[in-house]
């Protein structure tokens, strides 16, 4: 390893003076403009995580569904997964190292972790379609060769894509062709697949509306929608031809305001949906005949497909048991179904018996098997991914002949709201309980304890942004104007206790 080329390259990616940032579940994120050394430094720990896991390793170069002007970066460890832990602590230290301290921190890594400086390192890379995902995608590659790794650049890619690639370079090809075109096949074939068990016709529950938050999601599912076209129709809006990216559209947009994004046109009972600016987030939404806004979010997006995977379990006959995990975040009326209706792990060991299964059953038995490894297949394994989760509910949607508003129906969300508080330091809150309890700043919990009690059925919580130096809250209870309220008195206490910057928060959604 030569130090000094190191310490050179690394003069030419300075870091600002002063700045300090934190590597959290979504990587590093800020203004594009302060990640240039960055992306440098984790070129330069991608390349030591891979001699040390004697594996490829990803670098992702997105800020999700944040503003257009920010940018971001996250590594994908060997099985698609985030990075481990005592890696993260490694990328904020090296992130965050003054550059007379570069040598030290590097060296400190590499002994601490016995990174051996002979194996060979692959990275590879991709980046969204922000405007400055290229320029510091090439940061990430100087880091990358200064080190004598080798990479892949994949260029522009959806994140869950990255994920999916690295999975499949790390299993021989077992899990699938790493390449655009191998992800595109084997996801459209599955679909496909399943689609041709849909009992429905005509294209009353084939068509589709997509809202791609003028990002990278516009691009792959162009790319894509010839693969799985005699299955499915998309219309794509906010398809990045004009407007910015996240901005008024997608879905946290969606999800955080509760209303369609712009520049989509809603006909009543159309199914609609939502990515985000890296197409790993989807919420499903539509207008019923009186007009009103219902949004189908995650939670019951899981119902949906673990209750179906229930039901082809049972039709062969196995009672493997089957497991949806819930943040937070999720409704409380989605968790009482998935207790009391669907009776809700899905393991490596489930899906092995299954294919096993589709091979042995007999005739009308193989068929449902079949189906079954075919969802297995339309699931990205690797991540999150918002273009797989949508094939999976429209083959679903198409296989039980559901419309949105029989799918809606399953039961009825609790009245919620979610609000961000701009904050001077995220990092004062901390939480407990799967991020539920706040303990600190001291009162905090114990203010949102004594506004939940004034309503029915009713329950809040607070966190930190992994992103930026906002702090989320969320609130539900018995009648939409309770949880506003209760959302709004909630973000108060958090202003007040937790040192809030700019306007108090308002009334009025």
């Amino acid at each position: 390893m030569d130090l000094d080329a190191i310490t050179k390259y690394s003069a030419l990616h300075a870091k600002p003076g002063g700045l300090i940032l934190q590597y959290g579940t979504a990587g590093f994120r800020t203004k594009a403009e302060h990640l240039d050394h960055v992306m440098f430094r984790m070129g330069l720990l991608a390349v030591l995580r891979s001699k040390q896991t004697k594996s490829t390793i990803g670098v992702m170069v997105t800020a999700s569904h944040n503003p257009e002007e920010d940018n971001g970066v996250k590594l994908v460890d060997p099985l698609g997964e985030m990075l481990a832990p005592s890696w993260e602590e490694h990328a904020t230290c090296l992130a965050n190292a003054e550059e007379q301290d570069m040598q030290r921190v590097l060296i400190g890594i590499i002994e601490k972790e016995a990174v051996n400086l002979q194996q060979d390192a692959f990275v590879v890379i991709g980046r969204d379609t922000r405007p400055s995902s290229e320029k510091l995608s090439h940061s990430v590659i100087d880091g990358v060769t200064i080190l004598r790794g080798q990479f892949h650049d994949y260029g522009l890619l959806t994140t869950p894509q990255l994920h999916y690639m690295v999975y499949c370079r790390n299993t021989s090809g077992q899990y699938g062709k790493a390449t655009i075109e191998g992800y595109y096949q084997k996801l459209s074939k599955a679909f496909v697949e399943l689609t041709k068990q849909a009992s429905c016709s005509g294209d009353e529950y084939r068509t589709l509306k997509v809202d791609c938050a003028n990002g990278i999601g516009a691009l792959k599912l162009r790319e894509m929608e010839h693969y799985f076209s005699q299955g499915l129709s998309v219309h794509l809006f906010n398809d990045g031809t004009k407007g910015k990216l996240n901005h008024l559209c997608g879905a946290d947009f969606v999800k955080s305001h509760q209303k369609p994004p712009e520049g989509m046109e809603m006909k009543s009972n159309e199914r609609c949906c939502s990515f985000d600016g890296d197409a790993d987030r989807i919420v499903y939404y539509y207008r019923d005949a009186d007009g009103h806004f219902h949004l189908i979010d995650g939670d019951k997006i899981a119902t949906l497909i673990s209750s179906f995977l229930k039901e082809l379990l049972l039709e062969i006959g196995e009672n493997l048991n089957i497991g949806v995990v819930q943040t937070a975040y999720a409704n409380g009326s989605s968790t009482r179904y998935l207790e009391e209706v669907v009776k809700v792990l899905f393991s490596k060991v489930a899906e092995m018996k299954i294919k096993q299964l589709a091979k042995e059953l007999e005739d009308n038995k193989r068929k449902v098997a079949k189906m079954l490894e075919n969802i297995i297949d339309l699931f990205n394994q690797a991540a999150g991914d918002a273009i797989s989760d949508m094939l999976v509910t429209e083959a679903i949607l198409a296989v039980k002949g559901l419309t949105i508003q029989q799918w809606d129906a399953l039961y009825t969300d609790l009245p919620n709201r979610q609000l961000k508080i701009k904050v001077a330091d995220r990092q004062v809150i901390n939480t407990t309980d799967a991020e539920r309890q706040a303990v600190t700043p001291p009162g905090l919990q114990e203010a949102i304890n004594g506004l939940v009690k004034k309503y029915r059925l009713s329950r809040a919580f607070v966190r930190p942004s992994g992103t930026e130096d906002v702090v989320r809250v969320y609130a539900e209870a018995d009648s939409q104007e309770s949880a506003d309220s209760l959302a709004h008195e909630v973000s108060l206490a958090v202003f007040q206790l937790a040192g809030g910057v700019g306007e108090r928060p308002q009334p009025g959604f």
